[in-house]
């Protein structure tokens, strides 16, 4: 078992979760928790024991220094930090860590018993994935729940993906057997600029944690960071011919394929999202 703090009682938390690696695309989803971390300033209250999940000729240990000045090791592992939102309803509980490489029942049933024990009411799984999308166009998220009534609530465009799965795949299959429910997003990021980071897709995660929380989510330079990767990928574009054309391919087959009603409907709820942090801010 996972051992805890002493952690006051939370308000109906909501548990966000994300795994470095295969789930991870251009760090997208794990930008969301690091994100979240620190403009929510959560704190650590448990952490996974690493040794019965991590292959540590995988995913070597760290050495480094730490703010005292003394070299120190970071073990890889899963961390478990909670976090009360100025302003919002109820607590958030953030998981963050590497996809372990072994025993992932067994992982996902420790985790799922300590969210549990914290009070946890519903679990957001985070991931990101390489796609044919083009980087001029919104980042599309996809999304799955255990429960119907949630996809319909939060108008989720079910995943149709059919092969291998991560661990993010298995926390969600684990939260359904378990009758907890749970919704998992992922983001779509532009496969021809796969390195690290990709602050739209990061946006367009946090946009639908947004609707889904019903609470604004300090942004910070995100925007600006968003903003300034698409002009270096514009760039770099520019430079490269093939993949200019590669881009004009994909926007055409983007536009084509989109309904125009559907292509209204996101605008307006994107003009929505626009509206309402003008009156908040």
């Amino acid at each position: 078992m996972i051992e805890y703090e002493d952690v006051p009682p939370l308000r109906r938390p909501v548990v966000v979760a994300a795994f470095e690696g295969w789930n991870d695309a251009a760090e997208a989803a794990t930008g969301v928790i690091a994100h979240l971390a620190e403009v929510w300033s959560a704190r650590v209250v448990a952490a996974v024991d690493p040794e019965d999940f991590y292959d540590y000729q995988v995913n070597r240990p760290i050495l480094g220094t730490d703010e005292n000045g003394m070299r120190s090791l970071t073990w890889p592992g899963t961390q478990v930090l909670v976090a009360s939102p100025p302003g919002a309803e109820r607590d958030v509980i953030l998981l963050r860590g590497l996809e372990p490489s072994m025993r992932w029942r067994q992982f996902s049933a420790e985790v799922l018993a300590t969210l549990d024990d914290l009070g946890a009411e519903l679990v957001v799984t985070l991931g990101a994935l390489l796609a044919e999308m083009p980087h001029t166009r919104p980042i599309q998220v996809s999304g799955t729940a255990t429960e119907l009534d949630l996809e319909d609530r939060l108008k989720l465009e079910p995943s149709t993906y059919e092969g291998p799965t991560g661990i993010v795949g298995v926390l969600l299959d684990a939260c359904s057997r378990l009758d907890i429910a749970a919704v998992s997003f992922w983001a779509a990021v532009p496969h021809y600029i796969p390195q690290p980071p990709c602050p739209k897709a990061t946006l367009a995660l946090i946009g639908h944690l947004e609707d889904l929380l019903g609470a604004r989510i300090p942004l910070g330079d995100l925007p600006e960071d968003s903003r300034a990767w698409e002009r270096g990928v514009a760039e770099l574009a520019e430079e490269d011919e093939d993949i200019a054309e590669y881009v004009r391919m994909l926007e055409e087959n983007q536009d084509t394929a989109e309904l125009p009603e559907a292509s209204g409907e996101a605008i307006a709820r994107e003009f929505e999202r626009y509206l309402k942090r003008r009156d908040e801010s």
